[in-house]
C-alpha cells in the first residue's frame, strides 16, 4: 500500500538529471481551469481518498482546477516535484526529510493522516512475545528502507531490550511472511495490511511505536516545491482547500468516501471490504488529531524526527556526505496554503 523506501541523494540527482527540468507544469486550459499535476506515490488507495472524494464531488473544478493524476511508476514522486515534473505528489515524513536534507526542492503541505500509520506487529498467537523487547534475537521482515533498523533499535531498547535482531526483506506481505514462519515481526500497516490480515483470519498483535518513545511521524502527507508555492500560491491554496474538504468529508462519512473511492478506480480496488474497513478505521483514528485538526503539520514533529535521522547517520548531502549538523526541519513543510491559515 504503501512505498516504505527512500531514494539516496545521489540516485535522486542522476534521476533528476535524466528527467530534465521544466519551469512549471501547471497550464490554464481552454476553459480557463488550471492544470495541477499529482502524483501518486502507489496504486490508488485509502490514503488517496480526499483526492478522489474532491474530484467525484466536483470541489477542483468548482475551484477553477483540473487536476491530473500521475500514476505510481518508476520515478519517486518525490523526485519528480524536486525536478519540477509533479506539482504535487504524496509522500511521508521520511521521503521528505531525506528529500530536502540533500538540498532537493520539496516541501510538505499536507498531513493526511495526523496518527502514525505504522505499527511493530507479531502474530496474534505470539504469546512469547508482549514487548518489543521480546524482539532481540528474532527475525524482522522489512522493505529495505535505512530508517528500518535504527527504528526497531531504538523502540526496543526502550522498551528495555538490547536492540539486536535479523533482517529480511519481504518478497510478500508483511502478514503472510508472520504466519508462514518466515520473520518473527515486521512494520506492517494498521489500516491497510493490518485489515487484510484480520479478514484472512491472520490477525496480528500491534505495538504502537509512541508507546516506547519513538517520535509521531507523518506517514502520509502531500509534498510541494518551493518553486511552485512561490509562482503559484493561488493555485495552491485552492488546490488544498479542495482537498481538505476532500478529506474532511471522508472523516465524517467514511462509507460514502469509500464508495466514490471504489468508484474512481474499480480495476485496482477489487476487495471493497477492505477498502471500507480501512476508511473506517483512517476517520476513527487517523484522519484528525487530538485536537480535531486535519492537515495540519507541527515543527516539533518533524524536528523530533529530523533529530532522529540525523543521530542514526541516515541524512546526506546532495554529493551523499553524511551531514554534520541536524537539519532545521521548520523549514520542510508549511502550513500557510491550508484553507485556515492567516
Amino acid at each position: 500500500m504503501h512505498r516504505r523506501t527512500a531514494l539516496s541523494a545521489m540516485a535522486a540527482t542522476a534521476l533528476l538529471a535524466v528527467t530534465g527540468c521544466s519551469a512549471d507544469s501547471t497550464a490554464a486550459t481552454k476553459d480557463g481551469t488550471t492544470t495541477v499535476t499529482l502524483a501518486l506515490d502507489w496504486t490508488p488507495n485509502t490514503n488517496h481518498t480526499g483526492i478522489y472524494v474532491a474530484q467525484a464531488k466536483g470541489w477542483f473544478k468548482a475551484a477553477g482546477i483540473n487536476v491530473k493524476i500521475l500514476p505510481y511508476g518508476s520515478t519517486a514522486p518525490e523526485t519528480l516535484i524536486a525536478n519540477h515534473k509533479a506539482d504535487f505528489g504524496i509522500s511521508y515524513q521520511e521521503g521528505v526529510t531525506t528529500a530536502r536534507a540533500a538540498g532537493q526542492d520539496i516541501t510538505s503541505v499536507y498531513a493526511v493522516t495526523q496518527k502514525t500509520d505504522v505499527t511493530i506487529a507479531v502474530r496474534a498467537d505470539r504469546h512469547d512475545i508482549t514487548s518489543p523487547k521480546d524482539l532481540d534475537g528474532k527475525t524482522y521482515a522489512g522493505f529495505g528502507a535505512p530508517y528500518e533498523k535504527p527504528l526497531l533499535r531504538r523502540v526496543i531498547q526502550n522498551a528495555g531490550g538490547k536492540g539486536e535482531f535479523k533482517q529480511v526483506t519481504l518478497n510478500t506481505s508483511a502478514y503472510a511472511a508472520l504466519y508462514a514462519g518466515q520473520a518473527d515481526f515486521a512494520m506492517p500497516m494498521p489500516t491497510w495490511e493490518g485489515l487484510e490480515a484480520k479478514l484472512k483470519g491472520k490477525s496480528l498483535k500491534n505495538f504502537q511505536l509512541s508507546d516506547y518513545g519513538f517520535p509521531a511521524i507523518y506517514s502520509t502527507l502531500i509534498a510541494s516545491s518551493d518553486q511552485f508555492l512561490r509562482k503559484n500560491p493561488e493555485v495552491a491554496r485552492k488546490f488544498l482547500t479542495a482537498v481538505d474538504k476532500g478529506y474532511r468529508y471522508a472523516a465524517e462519512h467514511p462509507d460514502q468516501a469509500a464508495d466514490l473511492l471504489i468508484t474512481a478506480n474499480r480495476s485496482v480496488l477489487t476487495n471493497t471490504e477492505l477498502v471500507k474497513e480501512s476508511e473506517r478505521l483512517l476517520a476513527k483514528e487517523y484522519y484528525k488529531g487530538a485536537d480535531g485538526s486535519i492537515g495540519t503539520q507541527s515543527a516539533a514533529r518533524w524536528q523530533a524526527f529530523a533529530d532522529f535521522e540525523y543521530t542514526a547517520g541516515l541524512l546526506v548531502d546532495a554529493n551523499g556526505k553524511k551531514l554534520t549538523a541536524t537539519p532545521k526541519a521548520s523549514t520542510f513543510f508549511t502550513n500557510a496554503y491550508l484553507p485556515d491559515a492567516k
